[in-house]
């Protein structure tokens, strides 16, 4: 008897779990394609909380500001995401998109940096080699500068 009240359960629980509940559309569904750039936005402002910023001051709510942006509030964004994630499908071709856009915001960000880099390392072989041609020599082993005069 305790093992079919147990099995009765077992069966019962499993089944109230296999439930797939897809929401009715909100009247004030946020676009896909604003959907991808919102949470494109919020992955940059999550990432970014951490980080200082000029003010150095770390630990501020950035999400704000991505809610500014799009010109949307919390409780909007909540009811658009509830929708969305309940065809998990589609969100998980939402979230791809998402992260090609990081992706190739990424690689844009990087390739500045590298020109940045390369810029800086011009300018310091063009300095080392004005240096050389002046007749300053830099020894390898100290930070010291020595004319070849002395």
């Amino acid at each position: 008897m305790k093992n079919l009240i147990l099995f009765v359960l077992y069966i019962s629980l499993c089944l109230a779990c296999t439930g797939n509940t897809i929401y009715k559309e909100p009247d004030n569904l946020i676009p896909r394609d604003s959907m991808v750039s919102l949470l494109t936005d919020m992955h940059i402002a999550a990432a970014a909380k951490p980080i200082k910023n000029l003010d150095q001051k770390r630990d501020l709510n950035y999400m704000q500001l991505v809610y500014d942006k799009y010109k949307i509030d919390s409780l909007r964004f909540e009811q658009s995401n509830t929708f969305y994630t309940s065809k998990i499908d589609e969100y998980d071709k939402l979230l791809k998109d998402v992260r090609r856009s990081l992706e190739a915001k990424a690689s844009v960000y990087q390739f500045e940096k590298n020109k940045r880099d390369s810029i800086k390392k011009s300018k310091l072989k063009i300095n080392d080699s004005i240096e050389v041609k002046k007749g300053v020599k830099i020894k390898k082993d100290s930070t010291k500068v020595q004319n070849e005069d002395e």
